[in-house]
């Protein structure tokens, strides 16, 4: 942004809106203050960037100008050329234009995720470089320079096939220079995409150019006629009431899409049609390489008006084994590219699939499974109303898939694979040496991704003849198997792009084989032994290559099928002990960038003691990494949670479970539970393998705490007593009453508080002097139990002791948490302007901190204060976000906390459906996740609820809550005793919320 506007001051807000266009956190504005401070500092480590960025106003600016920015210089050559040509000065013009033209690099920011500004800004400097290009087209093609003017447009037509005024310069440079087959098919290539992407015809005058060239390529008696465009297809209105968004996740569509017309029609009106008593789902099946997931893109955009809702995606992995797609982690990512948050996605797979289909009946959108394994793996994630439709590819038969019969596709005819080759290539080139380009497209097997490939090669090879490639083709053909067709031809296009490779590249591509995720430059550096500059520059070859994909953020990953060819030749070429020497730096190196972007939070937990490393491998790499921080943890997630399940896979089991330790604390605080479950059991397992006790303790320690989250109780405390008992065979003090205080949580969250209480105060008791500065974050635990037991002088010690400790240490964060507690023992104490205040400054330490795990229920604390003092609009709303917080982080204790008391504000308001339908709800969850305190509560407030219309049903469920409660120890069963002796119509009714007699 301060790029883009060199010495301009750019408002906070408006860089607010640009790096958050969806909504921005409430952090926010710190967030962007640390992002500025950074970014001064790395500045002014150089001398040239001392006072480059300053602070204006309300805002920044970056102190240089415009002509320091490639862009604007760029841009100002433009201009500078546009006033020479008014004053008639073409050839300098000329010259002026082609030193523009050797400025510009590609897109602006290409890569980056971009907001309603920077989007715009790119935009228009795309659009000024393409009239650029056609000035300069133009005056070339004027001066009869045709051969310097016909490249350049190509360039323009292929990256943007429907300008229409490149299109003509480009034909009429073709019929200058006597090309009219050439110029012929660039109208019809442009006719066909403006018919299937815009349903238009062509501009006139490209009409009348066309009918032109055609009169003079075939004469009077061969005269063909203009090919009638079609009209566009009205669009189908969308389903009412959903006006809003649309998620497009489809893979970027290809320009050079060939054949399978009649495919892309069949499935189109069978989508369009339909008397709408069946789900619409569409299999395509197929061997690799024949362009299964290219036909599935190209017909859900076709189908965009009849399902603007959105149009999802998903690659199911079915071709690599053992690292298939669950249909429960499937159905999270298409859940979450609708929009929904975390934490509103159930953990049951059978509650995801029945929120999936409700929100997919909701709505008219198109979804593409693509890579499916098997039926099992596709049909929990297929819809049961006819709103949207579903395409499903596979390289594997599905015959057990009951959706009518699939299609079936096989490889191209040679007609279309030469069109293909064409298209990539150059249609010049394949009409001069025809019989050369029929051996190549043979050599492919007539796949699509094989000739597109070989034809992105000799488009960036304009001097080498078809006829060389062609017999390189024919004696470097590879004895690899594809997947299970047997076929080689994916194998030999994709070892002509190896081949040529220098040694030190080609060890580069086979590494990459070895990891499914993405790798950044320091990732593939650590595992060749390279230097940063040097890995980036062979990375942007493979790029060049075709060999590699780079996404946002210089973050590269293989194709499957290229990756699978590049595993292939590592098994082949590099020994087990350089594979395994290989992922041993690329985790040491991960590792530790991990332990340094996770800092923050981890600081309090003594992450470095436990997973006992030292220094990095590669510290140059480490440094070279950027930004480490939260965010980068955030982006990388998926990929984190692979190099993990790599690393077991190889039985790599101290980095397995050291690499799930550092990132035990990211996961925790953004409610990335599953994730916790997920590297935390392989880590386990990995420690058990390698027979090391203490890294067993570790991981039982921490996988209990995902546990305790999603309502495992009795596995969360299996998991502790066996940490419990390496901790005190180990006489390790710290660690035993590490793992007491856990307990205590584990029990106070299954509403055994008793139990919770003495396991938290045995746990500080037998907490060594030297270590109580490490133990703060333990004393809430107890602090909370003895609050569910009525002790608040005592919960108030401990609250007390924990803000103590906090202050200390300078944790804002365990400042707020420990305010927030303490407001919540004063709130039961009656003193709710106390509390209030108390709360006040925990909510703005949470925002400064922009730290959100704790806020739950501060807010909620908060409802509850307002609702007895008498405020209960400004109740509901403090419960309805503690409520939404509850839902992002999937804190199910919390939620069902959250509800009983929003059921008790709705009461006190007066509406009482709703709070007995917020009751049911608490109690369905709390019943789910056994959490007794939270039914008990659930009960007692349907009790007061129903009282005056079905007394008798009042008064079951009073005996239920009070049994849990007296089990619990709880001292809400006082209050439920005396609602069961008095219940006359006279006696005031209480609510079972935070009241208590002291």
């Amino acid at each position: 942004m301060l790029a883009m506007r060199p010495g301009r001051m750019v408002d906070l807000t408006e860089l607010i809106d640009e790096i958050w266009p969806e909504g921005p956190p409430r952090s926010a504005v710190p967030n962007v203050r640390t992002y500025a401070a950074n970014l001064r500092r790395a500045f002014e480590a150089h001398d040239s960037g001392r006072g480059v960025l300053v602070r204006q106003g309300n805002g920044y600016r970056l102190d240089v100008p415009a002509a320091a920015v490639d862009l604007f210089r760029f841009l100002d050559d433009v201009e500078q050329a546009r006033v020479l040509l008014s004053r008639g000065e073409v050839e300098p013009a000329r010259s002026r234009l082609s030193e523009a033209m050797s400025r510009w690099l590609g897109p602006p920011l290409v890569g980056m995720p971009l907001g309603p500004s920077l989007t715009a800004q790119v935009a228009a400097a795309q659009e000024q470089y393409l009239l650029a290009v056609e000035l300069l087209a133009d005056i070339d093609i004027k001066a009869g320079w045709v051969d310097e003017a016909i490249p350049l447009l190509r360039r323009a037509v292929a990256a943007h096939p429907l300008r229409e005024s490149a299109v003509l310069l480009l034909m009429r440079a073709l019929a200058q220079r006597g090309d009219l087959t050439g110029g012929i098919s660039v109208y019809r290539a442009a006719a066909r995409a403006m018919q299937e992407e815009l349903g238009v015809e062509p501009i006139v005058e490209l009409r009348r150019l066309y009918q032109a060239m055609m009169e003079r390529e075939s004469g009077p008696a061969g005269r063909e006629p203009v090919p009638e465009i079609a009209r566009p297809v009205p669009p189908e209105p969308a389903s009412p009431g959903l006006a809003g968004r649309q998620w497009d996740w489809l893979p970027r569509p290809v320009a050079d899409f060939v054949g399978r017309v009649d495919i892309v029609e069949r499935l189109v009106a069978k989508s369009r049609s339909g008397d709408g008593s069946e789900p619409r789902v569409h299999l395509i099946d197929g061997m690799a390489g024949s362009g299964k997931t290219t036909l599935a893109a190209r017909v859900a955009r076709r189908l965009v008006s009849a399902y603007p809702d959105g149009q999802l995606f998903i690659d199911l992995r079915g071709h690599e084994d053992g690292n298939l797609v669950p249909p429960a982690t499937a159905l999270v990512a298409l859940l979450r590219q609708l929009g929904v948050p975390a934490g509103r996605i159930p953990i049951d797979l059978e509650e995801r699939r029945g929120l999936w289909r409700r929100e997919l009946s909701a709505r008219r959108v198109v979804v593409v499974l693509d890579n499916a394994y098997d039926s099992a793996q596709v049909i929990p994630l297929l819809p049961v109303t006819s709103s949207s439709v579903v395409i499903v590819t596979s390289r594997r038969r599905l015959v057990d898939l009951d959706v009518g019969p699939p299609e079936s596709l096989s490889v191209l005819s040679a007609e279309e694979g030469l069109r293909l080759l064409a298209a990539t290539a150059g249609p010049g080139r394949v009409q001069a040496e025809p019989e050369a380009a029929a051996e190549i497209v043979r050599r492919c097997g007539n796949l699509p991704l094989a000739i597109r490939m070989v034809g992105s090669r000799l488009a960036h090879r304009p001097s080498r003849r078809l006829a060389d490639l062609a017999a390189r083709l024919a004696v470097e053909e590879s004895g690899l198997a594809t997947f299970a067709t047997g076929d080689q031809s994916v194998a030999s296009a994709f070892g002509a792009s190896y081949e040529p490779l220098n040694d030190v590249t080609k060890r580069v591509f086979r590494l990459l084989g070895l990891h499914a995720g993405h790798y950044d430059v320091g990732m593939v550096a650590a595992m060749a032994g390279l230097t940063h500059a040097e890995t980036g520059r062979i990375l942007d070859d493979l790029v060049d290559c075709h060999l590699l994909e780079e996404s946002e953020n210089r973050r590269y990953r293989m194709h499957d099928l290229v990756r699978q060819f590049a595993r292939e030749r590592c098994v082949e070429v590099d020994s087990a002990q350089v594979r395994q020497d290989a992922l041993v730096s690329l985790l040491n190196h991960v590792l530790h960038i991990c332990i340094q972007a996770a800092e923050p939070l981890n600081r309090l937990l003594e992450v470095r003691e436990d997973v006992g490393v030292t220094a990095p491998e590669r510290p140059d790499l480490v440094t070279a990494s950027g930004v480490l921080d939260v965010d980068w943890l955030e982006r990388e997630r998926s990929n984190l949670n692979l190099l993990v399940e790599l690393a077991a896979a190889h039985g790599l089991h101290a980095y397995t479970w050291r690499m799930a330790r550092v990132l035990w604390r990211f996961f925790f605080v953004r409610g990335y539970f599953e994730d916790i479950l997920r590297t935390h059991e392989l880590g386990l397992v990995a420690a058990e393998r390698s027979g090391d006790r203490l890294a067993m303790c570790i991981m039982n320690n921490y996988l209990a705490s995902a546990l305790t989250k999603t309502g495992s109780y009795r596995r969360a405390i299996d998991c502790l007593n066996a940490a419990l008992a390496i901790a005190q065979e180990s006489s390790n003090l710290f660690e035993t009453a590490k793992i007491r205080g856990n307990l205590s949580v584990v029990y106070w969250s299954k509403g055994e508080f008793e139990e919770a209480a003495k396991l938290g105060t045995e746990a500080l008791r037998e907490l060594p002097m030297r270590y109580a500065h490490r133990f703060v974050i333990y004393l809430p635990n107890l602090g909370l139990a003895l609050t569910s037991l009525g002790r608040y002088a005592e919960a108030l010690r401990a609250h007390r002791l924990h803000l103590y400790w906090a202050n200390v240490r300078g944790d804002r964060y365990q400042i707020a948490n420990a305010l927030s507690h303490i407001a919540g023992v004063r709130v039961r104490l009656g003193d709710h302007r106390q509390a209030v205040r108390l709360l006040r400054s925990a909510m703005i330490l949470f925002a400064r901190t922009g730290h959100r795990y704790g806020e739950t229920d501060a807010r909620n604390t908060l409802g509850i204060a307002y609702r007895e003092l008498g405020l209960p609009a400004q109740a509901r709303r403090q419960h309805e976000l503690a409520l939404e917080l509850a839902g992002d982080s999937a804190e199910r204790h919390a939620e069902c906390g959250v509800l009983n008391d929003l059921a008790h504000t709705l009461a006190a308001g007066g509406d009482t459906e709703g709070a007995i339908r917020a009751h049911r709800r608490a109690f369905d969850l709390a019943t789910r996740i056994d959490n007794r305190y939270e039914q008990a509560r659930a009960l007692a407030g349907l009790a007061e609820r129903l009282l005056t219309t079905d007394p008798a049903e009042a008064r079951r469920h009073w005996e239920r809550a009070l049994a849990m409660f007296r089990a619990m120890g709880a001292p809400e069963r006082h209050e439920v005793e005396h609602r069961l002796a008095d219940t006359g119509p006279g006696q005031a009714h209480l609510s079972i919320s935070y009241r208590h007699r002291r």
